[in-house]
């Protein structure tokens, strides 16, 4: 072990032109949070390259020839030896124990409770994150998105290899069945599902029991592949599934539904951002901190939109909505509303906006 330890310190960091994200290092200890292929790696590599080669250790706790026992040995040892300030554990495994350095650096997919690090939660690129990877920003970019996603390494790929690239990569992160409740949950995206109608659909395919499916359902979501959205004020109600990319429906299902698509991407948005939102039928996401509706209507018109205003107008009165804001394609307008502002916004303004 001391001398793949000493391999690996000497191996210089390879990291292709980075694009910088919203969430960046400093010299303090952290846990980073995220799917594979979101970015950990990246994120961590660019950070080691503004430090001197001698001050820090990278490793890939994934790599084949660490046996976790002589590690646990040799490392803290070693780290005192060559006066290691900063140590990067990479895919981090609990039964590898932390050691005392000046700046430790976990990445894993689920959250580990140790006190001594402050956590990052890195999701696949937002909008804005997205457009740092286009050669120019015009009309095209926001199609653009579509049809790649959020993860950096589709840039990198030809369109006939995406899909697939997808697939093999979701294999190799997750179970046989988590990735079975994955590719339900692509069919199923922007929809109400619970895991009991998961079960439901795979006990006929496969042979599985209910915890197993209950625990492998919980498991997506505290790695974040899956998101849960709770009906307001009924957090016992079925909640709303959606996807943490939207690169996954296309890569997991033959299902067409542009507006669910549309739906997925606006609430990832939000999700990225912090905001706090809830679903209520006829109404997309509720935001309580602003009073505001977020309605995705990728091809409304002013028409269409007041229809809809009129649909739910007794829950904009019953919770006092002061704006509702109807996400489009491409078309920029409103209707008059006696208490509420009600416009609608392009998806590439809405997301870059404040």
């Amino acid at each position: 072990m001391q001398n793949l330890l000493q391999e690996l310190y000497k191996t210089d960091i390879h990291l292709e032109k980075f694009h910088f994200r919203k969430v960046f290092l400093e010299d303090k200890s952290y846990q980073i949070n995220g799917i594979s292929q979101c970015g950990k790696s990246n994120l961590v590599k660019n950070y080691l390259l503004g430090l001197k080669k001698s001050s820090y250790l990278y490793i890939d706790c994934n790599d084949i020839r660490i046996d976790i026992d002589a590690l646990n040995i040799e490392l803290n040892k070693f780290c005192n030896k060559n006066k290691i300030d900063t140590l990067v554990l990479n895919n981090y495994k609990k039964e590898i124990k932390i050691v005392n350095v000046s700046q430790l650096i976990i990445c894993c997919e689920t959250h580990i409770k140790l006190d001594c690090l402050q956590t990052i939660k890195l999701y696949p690129l937002d909008y804005e994150e997205f457009l740092a990877y286009e050669h120019k920003y015009d009309s095209t970019a926001l199609n653009h998105f579509f049809q790649l996603g959020g993860f950096v390494s589709m840039h990198k790929l030809h369109n006939d290899e995406r899909n697939l690239y997808i697939q093999k990569t979701l294999k190799l992160s997750l179970d046989a069945v988590e990735f079975d409740i994955l590719v339900l949950c692509a069919k199923m995206m922007a929809q109400k599902l619970s895991p009991f109608s998961i079960y439901e659909r795979l006990k006929q395919s496969r042979k599985i029991s209910k915890d197993k499916l209950y625990k492998s359902f919980d498991s997506l979501s505290q790695k974040n592949y899956i998101h849960l959205l709770e009906k307001i004020n009924h957090p016992k109600a079925t909640k709303k599934i959606y996807l943490c990319d939207i690169s996954l429906k296309s890569a997991l299902s033959l299902d067409k539904h542009f507006g669910k698509l549309f739906e997925n991407m606006i609430y990832l948005e939000l999700l990225k951002s912090g905001v706090s939102s809830f679903y209520e039928d006829g109404i997309d996401f509720y935001l309580p901190s602003s009073d505001e509706v977020i309605l995705g209507m990728p091809f409304a018109d002013e028409r269409t939109l007041f229809k809809k205003i009129e649909a739910i107008e007794a829950f904009i009165f019953s919770y006092g909505i002061k704006k509702v804001t109807a996400v489009t394609m491409n078309t920029e307008g409103g209707v008059n509303h006696p208490f509420s502002k009600v416009e609608m916004l392009p998806f590439d303004i809405w997301a870059l906006g404040d």
